[in-house]
């Protein structure tokens, strides 16, 4: 899925490190480590679209196998993850008063 494909109703989770998530993330996004999934399961929505993101891809496609291995089946994986969302122009914010950006 490419950041032109996430509607404004997906659940965007990011699954980036606490410093990644400081410095810069999508508005509206959820944060929860990837090493925090297999604890904070109940929190991602069963009734929606779910978008996964990291910062390149490759950690967001691993939380989709492993939420599709257990029922999951509104996952989707962003393509690029944070780095192509910011270079296609959507919206970062960060949470330390810097200017955002991904790391």
């Amino acid at each position: 899925m490419t950041p032109a494909d996430v509607s404004d109703e997906a659940y965007l989770l990011d699954v980036r490190e606490p410093d990644e998530w400081t410095a810069g993330h999508a508005p509206g996004a959820h944060h929860v480590p990837m090493m925090e999934i297999p604890a904070r399961m109940a929190e991602v929505p069963t009734d929606r679209e779910v978008v996964v993101v990291c910062r390149s891809g490759g950690r967001s496609g691993q939380v989709v196998s492993y939420l599709m291995g257990n029922g999951w089946d509104n996952v989707r994986n962003l393509d690029g993850g944070m780095k192509s969302w910011a270079a296609s122009g959507r919206e970062v914010v960060a949470e330390n008063g810097q200017p955002a950006r991904v790391i």
